[in-house]
C-alpha cells in the first residue's frame, strides 16, 4: 500500500465491515471504530509501522491485509483482511495471506483475532489451516464481541488452497 491509496483502503474497510457485521455489531459502534481505526492519522501510522497488502481489480483496490512486524520468533498478527463483499471467494482473500506469509520475513506463525459470529471469517480461517487458540469476551466501545484467537503454524512457506 502506499499513502496514495489509504482513501481507497478507508473505503473497502467500511464497506465491508459494514456487510460483514451487520446483525453482528450495532452499525453505530462500527461507524464509531472506523472512524478512528481507519482516520487518515491511523492509516499513515499503519504505513509507518505495519505493512500492508493490497489486491487489485482493474486498478482499483478492492481488498486488503494488514500485518504486523514479524517477531524475533517468527510471529505475525493479521490485525485485518478485509475484501468487498462482490469480490469475496475469488481467491483474493488467499493471494493476501499467501502474500503476507511470503513476504513478512521468516514466517512461523500467523496470530489473529475474530469476531466468532463473523461466519465468512470463521469459514475462511479455518479452511486455510487456522486453530483456535481461546476464546474470550471483549468489550468494544460498549457491545461485548466474542472473539476467537486462532493461529497458524507456517511449514516451509507452503500453505494449500
Amino acid at each position: 500500500m502506499k499513502k496514495k491509496d489509504i482513501s481507497q483502503v478507508q473505503h473497502v474497510a467500511r464497506v465491508s465491515w459494514n456487510a460483514t457485521y451487520e446483525g453482528i455489531i450495532p452499525l453505530d459502534v462500527q461507524n464509531n471504530f472506523l472512524k478512528n481505526a481507519y482516520s487518515d492519522r491511523n492509516m499513515k501510522r499503519r504505513l509507518k509501522y505495519t505493512t500492508i497488502f493490497v489486491a487489485e481489480v482493474n486498478s482499483a483496490i478492492v481488498g486488503f491485509a494488514n500485518y504486523s512486524p514479524t517477531s524475533n520468533e517468527g510471529v505475525t498478527t493479521l490485525g485485518a483482511i478485509y475484501i468487498y463483499p462482490e469480490y469475496q471467494g475469488l481467491g483474493i482473500g488467499s493471494a493476501l495471506l499467501h502474500t503476507g506469509i511470503e513476504q513478512m520475513g521468516d514466517v512461523k506463525e500467523v496470530q489473529l483475532n475474530v469476531e466468532k459470529n463473523n461466519r465468512i471469517g470463521m469459514r475462511f480461517y479455518r479452511a486455510k489451516g487456522f486453530e483456535k487458540i481461546k476464546e474470550y469476551e471483549d468489550n468494544f466501545d460498549g457491545h461485548i464481541l466474542h472473539t476467537v484467537e486462532m493461529a497458524l503454524k507456517v511449514r516451509n512457506k507452503i500453505l494449500l488452497d
